[in-house]
């Protein structure tokens, strides 16, 4: 899905509040390969809930990142850039089967009973939803939409910055891209991005996004409860929150006390976990699985957030669902392969959504 194509190939940066990061893919035989990759800090207030306060200074960093890419230099300037999570509207609506032109049109029409905003005031763009079982008597379409002040502000950046916008594309598009195998999903499942800022729930089932939602609690709120109930600061906070985790050892008296010190922000990320799942399969329209497909069967969790020790194990316990750390190489690298030398796993997960990107980037040449 998305809202400027340009037929070019194109690298992907992924820009949120507090950071952004660079990719660049090559094809190497039948998969692809890492060809550059970097990114930067974005200072607080130059972002602010997605929205763009300081193009100018947003569009400095572009430029200084872009310089100082590792790997090969980036000889295009064509790019697939990301739209903030939290100012997405995603909704799967079901329209009877009608020609392309008469779909332009219904959907339009229809979008005004999903979209919470006018829709004179939104970018609005969709895709078809092909079926994984039966056949259907309607379509299934995945509408998408955008304030237009929100991408506007990307637009004038990525300008600003000297690129050439090929595609926009809203972050949960570019996850899905990453984590889901091969773009399909037989029963639903949950990706969970844990940010620096905020955390994304995207439900993903058969081709399709079903469920996106974005909520305050993230890998910072762990560190600064650390800070604050140890009385250390942030930056030694951070180091303990990454030695010690969710592990608890006994004879460490360390590891209980980061452990109690993140129950508040551990339990707040639960249960707003559980309310999402229990309004998605209680909200949820047809999705033409299986007949035996009920319920989401599994979690993948990404973000540099994803690597807090003993966080998937925990989750696993708390919610009776495998919950795997996701593999953001999994539609790229031959299996079983998670890394490349130049940017280990653990370092990937971060640039989780800046890889999908950028496979749309090798793509859509």
């Amino acid at each position: 899905m998305e809202f400027l194509t340009l037929n070019q190939e194109a690298f992907g940066l992924d820009i949120s509040d507090l950071s952004l990061k660079i990719i660049k893919l090559k094809k190497r035989g039948e998969f692809l390969g890492l060809a550059s990759f970097g990114e930067a800090e974005i200072m607080p207030g130059i972002i602010v809930e997605g929205e763009i306060k300081d193009e100018e200074a947003l569009a400095k960093i572009i430029r200084d990142a872009l310089k100082k890419v590792r790997g090969e230099k980036l000889k295009t300037k064509y790019v697939i850039a990301s739209l903030p999570e939290e100012k997405a509207f995603l909704q799967v609506i079901q329209l009877p089967i009608m020609d392309e032109e008469d779909l332009k049109s219904a959907v339009r029409f229809e979008a005004e009973n999903y979209v919470p905003l006018p829709i004179e005031e939104v970018y609005l763009d969709f895709q078809m939803v092909p079926p994984i079982y039966n056949h259907l008597d309607h379509l299934d379409v995945l509408l998408a939409a955008q304030p237009k002040k929100i991408v506007d502000g990307y637009l004038n950046s990525i300008k600003k910055a000297g690129l050439i916008l090929k595609v926009l594309e809203i972050e949960s598009q570019s996850i899905a891209r990453a984590l889901v195998k091969d773009e399909l999903s037989p029963f639903p499942t949950l990706l969970v991005d844990l940010g620096a800022s905020r955390t994304s729930f995207i439900v993903f089932s058969g081709y399709s996004l079903r469920f996106t939602a974005t909520i305050p609690v993230s890998s910072q709120k762990f560190t600064e409860a650390i800070s604050k109930t140890l009385k250390k600061d942030l930056a030694e906070a951070e180091k303990l929150k990454i030695k010690y985790g969710l592990k608890r050892e006994k004879k460490d008296e360390w590891s209980e006390r980061v452990f109690e010190a993140m129950i508040p922000a551990l339990t707040d990320l639960i249960e707003q976990i559980k309310r999402y799942l229990s309004f998605y399969q209680t909200h949820t329209g047809h999705e033409h699985l299986p007949p035996d497909g009920k319920g989401v069967t599994k979690i993948f969790l990404c973000g540099g957030g994803a690597n807090l020790k003993g966080l998937a194990d925990f989750l696993t316990l708390e919610f009776k669902i495998p919950v795997e750390i996701g593999n953001p190489w999994v539609n790229i690298l031959p299996k079983p392969l998670k890394e490349v030398p130049e940017l280990p796993y653990e370092k990937s997960l971060s640039y989780t959504t800046a890889l999908g990107l950028a496979m749309r980037g090798v793509r859509e040449k």
